[in-house]
């Protein structure tokens, strides 16, 4: 049976036509009055789209549309949105127009395997795809010249079903893509765009090209669903993160290499690839075949411009979460494109493994060699992320790891709840204007205390009853749906009180996150949640992996707690099915967002951070982004930094402190309320969490940083390297370098000190090197001041370069003259180090000789 197919739209009359356009650009996400256009439509319709207004207006019956365009009020309103839309738009003023400091013109292509920007849209899973949906949004309200690049799948990502006992199943509906805010990109010639990328030697799959407008900017996804592709092929983009091993790297392969060509194939040329988390590391390669063919250049020299033009986010604290293949399974996809850029297989091979025996290849080692900039996700993360890849940098100390942080942030304007943002845009800008304030500004924050406490409390009590009212209405279509009688239904309407200390806590059930350290003690929990006096309850929501028995294990604890439990019952609740629209009623409802992960497993966590932005207060273990603020008077953090003998230990110890500051400090200080039903001192502790959090844990500080950090050297030593021949100039010398590096010595030969040195004098520091064919110019020499480590290492307080002041036969005197920084013990070390000005940095690949 041949099957043919239109696509009928919906008919707006002329002065409300421009809801289709609304409908059509994710701006509206993050904007409420434009949201609230739809809901006026027809908010059942709403709520059934699950926020998706193309797909809503597709079902809103002619009839009504005309009521509407005949609404004065409604059009009014339209015409509102309609104005502020194209003043956001066209807006010539933005921060990045009036920052811009970069030569020539920029543009960042940024690759993930997920995006979050609206549950209408569902191509995401959990924080990574939260974190990237932000950022695009962020780029957009900055007007900063980023695209996103990622994939599009024919099926959102796993829907959670608990069954009676409390086991998590999972369902995948298909997307339906003709009524989501998605079209497909054609070129020139009216035709939709397709890339052909290589499987291998032996496969071809095509990928089309669809198009979403967030803002300002654009978010690119790959599709393989495609009638020219196998069966086999067009499973590739079926699902987020789905299929075997085989089916991931052909994700990515996909995503890396056709992100690169689609990009091509549009017209677009970024000069600044920016790669979020490992997934998409394949497109340093295609990027290196590119320019080797493009300028005729061997892979040594194409190499110095992606090296020098890329960024890379590492999001996992620990070696296993990172992106690990089989090396046949790599070899059987990318040997082809090893010979493209004519290396061979081991070389290849070489780029993604942390040593030279290493038993699989991974993404994230290959982006870190092919990558100048480089990050972890918070302070902590940078840490515990040089200290896991100091491996690829041998003899280097582990402070100096050329992997940075840019702490995490959220999109502040599509977290906040519309009666939040209204307060602040009260109370703190100056214009009472929608887009006036930018969040990452400290100065507007600094009026927190304009806002009247009881104001304040009146939208997070509003906000509250509505998680409450989502709480009761999702576990009444949770039991239906188990099959439960409409008597045991109903009792759903008794769980959680309005006025009860109510603590959230919701994230992806991966078992460091210890969603069940609450439960270690039940009796202490009982006390502390039916406390006559002080009552607490608990919300939890969250979803394990499909593949993760432990984390599903973890869910059915706490679900059995809260359905067979009676000192639990009503009084602890889990949400089912956790996704963008019920995080955002959970951030903006609760007390108190509770997160104890295993220090330092969470890289930096964003939820605690929406949270925060609503009003509510942060008990936390000091891991992720919460390390940067606790311990602090607005706040509470659960332990402290301690290492324990046993994972029993940690677990009794933390848990024991959880209890405590549940019992001792944050319950009273809830409770203490006055004759207008709120607690002074509680509201008094919400401001100052506002006024800390929110004016840093953004993600247009993020963006911000991610700028002036990496972008602007990026696209600057990328269009240097891009120059004439200064690639083929910087690869000559970094060949020069590997070649005489051998012959490369340095001696201290510094006189002796005989006599005691005071604070003020200089001392004179004299090394003698040896350099063979090398030249002064070739090279840095420094002193590497500091104190002798429990390892015989020095921890460093200084490095500061020498000056080469002659020669003593073939090799030279360098000299350098300082007074001590401090008083009582010094030591010190020699080293050498390439030098070059058309790089980034020299560490990578490292040469460094010390003095022996």
């Amino acid at each position: 049976m041949k099957i043919h197919s239109f696509t009928v739209q919906p008919n707006l009359p002329e002065n409300i036509k421009f809801l289709e356009e609304l409908a059509n650009d994710m701006w509206f996400s993050w904007n409420w009055p434009a949201i609230m256009l739809f809901v006026q439509i027809d908010a059942k319709l709403w709520s059934d789209s699950h926020r998706n207004p193309k797909w809503m207006l597709g079902c809103v019956p002619q009839k009504r549309l005309e009521e509407l365009s005949k609404d004065t009020a409604f059009v009014e309103q339209v015409n509102k949105v309609k104005d502020a839309y194209y003043k956001y738009k066209n807006n010539p003023h933005t921060w990045y127009k009036e920052h811009k400091h970069e030569q020539g013109d920029m543009l960042t292509a940024y690759f993930s395997m997920e995006y979050g920007i609206s549950e209408g849209l569902p191509i995401y899973s959990g924080g990574l795809g939260m974190l990237a949906g932000d950022h695009i949004k962020s780029a957009s309200d900055l007007g900063m010249p980023i695209i996103g690049m990622g994939l599009f799948y024919k099926k959102g990502y796993v829907q959670q079903l608990l069954n009676r006992e409390g086991w998590q199943n999972e369902n995948y509906p298909d997307n339906d893509w003709a009524h989501m805010a998605v079209e497909r990109v054609c070129g020139q010639d009216g035709k939709e765009i397709t890339v052909d990328v290589q499987l291998g030697f032996n496969e071809t799959v095509k990928a089309s090209v669809w198009r979403v407008d967030v803002g300002r900017t654009q978010l690119y996804l790959l599709d393989t669903n495609l009638q020219e592709n196998t069966p086999a092929q067009r499973l590739i983009t079926e699902k987020l993160y789905g299929g075997d091993r085989e089916n991931r790297i052909r994700q990515e392969v996909v995503l890396g290499i056709g992100g690169v060509k689609a990009l091509a194939a549009m017209g677009l040329h970024p000069t600044v690839y920016h790669i979020n988390e490992g997934h998409s590391a394949f497109l340093l390669i295609q990027r290196i075949i590119d320019i080797m063919r493009e300028r005729k250049m061997n892979f040594a020299q194409a190499r110095e411009i992606v090296w020098a033009s890329s960024v890379f986010t590492t999001h996992t604290p620990v070696i296993a979460g990172n992106e690990h293949f089989d090396p046949a399974l790599v070899r059987k996809y990318m040997e082809y494109y090893a010979q493209q850029m004519g290396i061979s297989w081991d070389d290849f091979l070489g780029l993604g493994k942390e040593k030279t025996d290493s038993a699989t290849f991974c993404m994230t080692v290959l982006a870190l060699r092919l990558t100048a900039y480089a990050n972890g996700v918070a302070k902590l993360h940078g840490v515990v992320s040089r200290e896991m890849w100091q491996n690829l940098w041998p003899q280097l100390p582990i402070n100096e790891v050329p992997i940075g942080s840019i702490t995490n942030g959220i999109h502040s304007l599509s977290w906040g709840s519309h009666e939040i943002n209204d307060l602040y845009h009260k109370y703190l800008s100056k214009t009472n204007q929608l887009d006036e304030i930018d969040p990452s500004d400290p100065e507007p924050w600094k009026n927190i205390n304009n806002i009247p406490d009881e104001e304040l409390w009146n939208v997070h009590t509003q906000r509250k009853a509505k998680l409450i009212n989502l709480a009761r209405a999702r576990l009444k279509r949770q039991l239906k749906r188990q099959g439960f009688d409409m008597m045991t239904v109903n009792k759903a309407n008794r769980v959680l009180k309005p006025e009860v200390l109510t603590i959230g806590f919701a994230r992806r059930f991966a078992t460091y996150k210890r969603a069940t350290l609450l439960f270690k003690d039940l009796d202490r929990l009982d006390k502390i949640v039916n406390n006559p006096m002080r009552p607490v309850q608990f919300v939890f929501a969250g979803k394990a992996h499909p593949a993760d028995t432990m984390g599903k294990e973890f869910i059915k604890t706490i679900y059995t707690l809260t359905q067979n439990d009676p000192r639990f019952k009503n009084k602890v609740v889990f949400i089912e099915d956790y996704n963008m629209n019920t995080a955002r009623y959970m951030v903006q409802g609760v007390d108190v967002w509770l997160n104890n992960p295993i220090r330092p497993m969470e890289a930096s966590g964003t939820s605690g951070m929406k949270a925060a932005l609503n009003g509510a207060l942060a008990l936390s273990i000091l891991d992720g982004w919460w390390d940067e603020v606790g311990p602090c008077d607005f706040g509470w953090s659960i332990g402290g930094a301690e290492k324990y003998g046993s994972d029993a230990e940690r677990d009794a110890v933390e848990a024991e402190s959880l209890y405590n500051l549940l019992e001792q400090e944050i319950a009273p200080a809830y409770y203490n309320k006055n004759e207008k039903g709120f607690s002074p001192t509680w509201l008094a502790l919400m401001k100052k969490s506002i006024q800390y959090i929110a004016s840093f844990f953004n993600t247009n500080r993020m963006v911000k940083e991610y700028y002036e950090a990496f972008y602007v050297g990026a696209h600057n030593y990328g269009q240097l390297l891009a120059q004439n021949d200064t690639a083929a100039q910087v690869a000559a010398w970094r060949k020069k370098i590997a070649d005489n590096w051998y012959r490369v010595s340095v001696t201290d030969i510094t006189p002796a000190f005989d006599k005691a040195i005071l604070m003020g004098d200089k001392i004179n520091f004299k090394a003698k090197v040896s350099l063979g064919d090398l030249a002064p110019e070739d090279i840095q020499v420094e002193l590497y001041l500091g104190t002798r480590g429990t390892l015989g290492d020095i921890d460093k307080e200084n490095a500061v370069d020498m000056t080469c002041t002659g020669k003593d036969g073939d090799a030279y005197i360098y000299e350098v003259q300082i007074s001590p920084f401090n008083s009582g013990r010094q030591d010190y070390a020699l080293r050498v180090l390439p030098a070059c000005d058309k790089v980034p940095h020299v560490l990578t690949p490292l040469f460094i000789r010390w003095e022996d």
